[in-house]
């Protein structure tokens, strides 16, 4: 069944209303019809099957049936990523948010080859909401992940103490014998904590970045014993926190 977040302000006790691009993609792309189900969701606490009553401008719907779904990781993980080459990071964003990330901070590291002015972060901006909707749409999530414009390394260490938990994986953590896994800061967790992860470029975070952090009480941790590529690193961290929380017994 198809998912759409509609803004709180168009739920009207039983009454829901969709308007804009998800019109079209309702009846063209679906090509739904009166009397279908939908979910629909408010992106905050509202989640229901609703049947769609009227078609126009703007679509109409009834709630059938008010739901209570758990669909969001246990921890509320925000992902510092620095910025990719290419496409990278579109990639980054959608599965990401099919993970279960809660936040997504693009990062101007150093060695970070790309670089964003004011016009092409707009854009950029713009199109990965489009893909974290689409994602979160596609994978049932009850909450839209937050896409935050660039932050630069002095953005990040103002912002930490508002977390719970700070992480940051570097490379060199990964060759260290002595470094811990990454089960030992899982076990240090609780459902509704908050986790601030950075991951590094392709070139890596310099020593200076990697100073900074851990004088502002980021913790090491290491992704396996293999160097993982940038786009990797993200999607490896979340599937070992989803599979941690959800599916070990």
């Amino acid at each position: 069944m198809q998912r759409y977040f509609v803004d709180s302000k168009n739920w009207q006790g039983q009454d829901v209303l969709i308007s804009g691009e998800d019109v079209h993609h309702i009846t063209r792309v679906m090509r739904l019809t009166l009397g279908d189900k939908v979910l629909c969701s408010d992106n905050a606490a509202r989640q229901a099957i609703c049947v769609i009553t009227v078609m126009g401008e703007a679509v109409q719907l009834t709630v059938s049936e008010w739901l209570s779904e758990k669909t969001e990781l246990a921890v509320k993980v925000t992902l510092v990523q620095s910025l990719p080459k290419g496409d990278k990071l579109e990639l980054i964003a959608q599965k990401a948010t099919e993970l279960g990330v809660a936040a997504i901070i693009p990062f101007q590291s150093e060695r970070a080859i790309v670089k964003w002015d004011e016009k092409k972060q707009k854009k950029k901006i713009e199109r990965l909401q489009k893909i974290i909707k689409e994602a979160s749409e596609q994978s049932h999530r009850s909450h839209m992940p937050v896409i935050e414009p660039v932050h630069h390394l002095k953005d990040l260490l103002e912002k930490a103490p508002a977390y719970d938990h700070l992480l940051i994986a570097y490379e060199e953590t990964t060759r260290a014998l002595s470094s811990k896994r990454l089960s030992h800061y899982f076990n240090q967790m609780t459902p509704g904590d908050t986790v601030l992860v950075v991951i590094g470029p392709e070139g890596g975070l310099t020593e200076a970045e990697v100073a900074a952090f851990y004088q502002h009480a980021f913790y090491p941790v290491r992704f396996g014993t293999r160097i993982l590529r940038t786009e990797t690193a993200p999607l490896y961290f979340l599937s070992a926190l989803s599979y941690y929380f959800e599916e070990m017994e």
